[in-house]
């Protein structure tokens, strides 16, 4: 029978049907941060259960680390919630990317930067862009509390319901100034909001197969934001590259490495094999794309403007955002520029925005801030420079984590304030009460913070 992408990686973890329903799925991979882990290690403990493979689970600090320097501070939920994870994996015997730790990151991010994120496997974590690793052919999704501490104690999920299979076909050449960010959102914009819900999404098409990694990464990353379980792309020549390219410590070698490129290359979708639906993105005409609303799905071209509102959702988004249909999108103040997150904070998205700002100034009265997503990242960028010149243009300089993605940590914006940022979800107060926040990619986030106006990347790139 021929099989999608999914249902191989599904069929082959499966343990067993459940009574009522549902199916248990084994667990390859278990990621923890500070946030969503406390009460399930907590629990753990109350029963006197341990972790039933502390080897398969890592642990890293990242959505609560101050980014701009400050010592830890104890007292600080920040601070406690660090002090408990620090505990927390020392107890359970759990390897843990600390603060300090030149492996620390965001967990989305240090995955496959460390060689945890394989083709084929099961991975799991505490937070909704776990889809980011479908990039390398995993199956991977975020869970709750509740279902965190089932998995450390028996590195099993109980999955409800088999999720239907939706293939997004993206195909042509992106143009000069278009990047994933954009394909992404111009998938989300098409298909709506809950567009993907119930689905698992496989991204297919000869714009995917041209992408690097990061681009991958950045498309799976955002398939929750349409309702979609997970988002996944096949491996292939791309994918084997990124994992042998540098040292990855926890990435196979040698003949292992030729045994998992085999493996990966089964995965693909079998000709002949159904979805339970397809849909296609021509981006030959594709232009740089922002969000102007609370949801990613609000979404119109750099050169368009705001649309009337089609519904009572829409019209509370203007309202929320301070905006009026027929409103010029570059004519947009901007306060914030902020390049990081889980989405768009690799080493390539800050070469981009680098190329864009360099041997220019920030507009005068605009916070441009830069957020590494891993002390790799952070140190490589270093390497090369492109900490000079992000800084020389008037740009904040960080340390890896969220940041103001979500603004947990500090790293927020005052009420009505408007950001143009590279993260994932502009919804209502995301990155602070009364906050507004315009998703783009990062290149479009380095001209706007040049202009002070949301901009079209192009009249630098040119």
């Amino acid at each position: 029978m021929a099989k999608t992408l999914f249902e191989k990686v599904w069929d082959a973890h499966t343990v067993c049907d459940l009574p009522g329903g549902g199916t248990l799925l084994y667990i390859d991979r278990h990621l923890v941060h500070e946030v969503t882990s406390p009460q399930a290690f907590d629990s753990l403990r109350v029963a006197g259960r341990k972790v039933r493979r502390p080897d398969l689970t890592f642990a890293t600090v990242d959505h609560n680390v101050p980014t701009d320097g400050r010592p830890i501070d104890s007292s600080t939920l920040s601070g406690m919630q660090l002090d408990a994870l620090d505990r927390n994996a020392k107890e359970f015997g759990i390897p843990l990317f600390g603060y300090d730790d030149p492996r620390q990151g965001i967990v989305h991010i240090i995955g496959p930067e460390l060689g945890l994120t394989l083709p084929g496997l099961t991975m799991v974590c505490g937070d909704s862009h776990t889809s980011t690793h479908g990039a390398f052919g995993a199956l991977a999704f975020g869970i709750g509390t509740s279902e965190v501490e089932h998995v450390l104690a028996t590195q099993t999920l109980r999955a409800a319901k088999k999720p239907k299979t939706l293939r997004v076909n993206a195909e042509g050449t992106l143009g000069h100034g278009v990047t994933a960010k954009d394909i992404i959102l111009a998938i989300i914009r098409k298909l709506g909001a809950g567009g993907g819900t119930g689905y698992v999404v496989e991204y297919a098409g000869s714009a995917i197969r041209a992408l690097p990694m990061s681009g991958r990464m950045t498309i799976c990353n955002m398939s929750i934001e349409m309702g979609a379980r997970a988002g996944m792309v096949a491996p292939d020549d791309t994918t084997f590259e990124f994992i042998s390219a540098v040292d990855r410590p926890y990435a196979p070698k040698g003949a292992e490495f030729d045994r998992m490129v085999e493996y990966a290359l089964e995965l693909a979708t079998d000709d002949g094999a159904t979805f339970d639906r397809e849909e296609h993105l021509d981006v030959n005409s594709l232009v740089p794309q922002v969000s102007w609303g609370t949801t990613p799905a609000m979404t119109v071209d750099i050169d368009g403007a705001i649309p009337e509102p089609k519904d009572a959702a829409e019209k509370r988004a203007q309202m929320y955002m301070g905006l009026t249909p027929g409103t010029a999108i570059h004519d947009l103040d901007i306060n914030t520029v902020f390049i990081g997150s889980c989405t768009n904070a690799r080493i390539e998205d800050l070469r981009q925005a680098a190329a864009v700002v360099n041997g220019q100034r920030v507009k005068e009265g605009v916070r441009a801030m830069v957020v590494p997503g891993s002390a790799a990242v952070r140190a490589l960028a270093e390497q090369e420079g492109l900490d000079a010149v992000f800084q020389s243009a008037g740009f904040e300089w960080h340390r890896a984590g969220c940041s103001m993605c979500l603004g947990m940590n500090g790293d927020i914006l005052r009420p009505q304030q408007r950001s143009a940022s590279t993260s994932n979800r502009p919804y209502e107060g995301r990155q602070g009460p009364g906050s507004r926040t315009h998703l783009v990619s990062p290149i479009t986030a380095a001209a706007t913070a040049l202009t002070g106006r949301l901009t079209d990347p192009r009249e630098f790139l040119n």
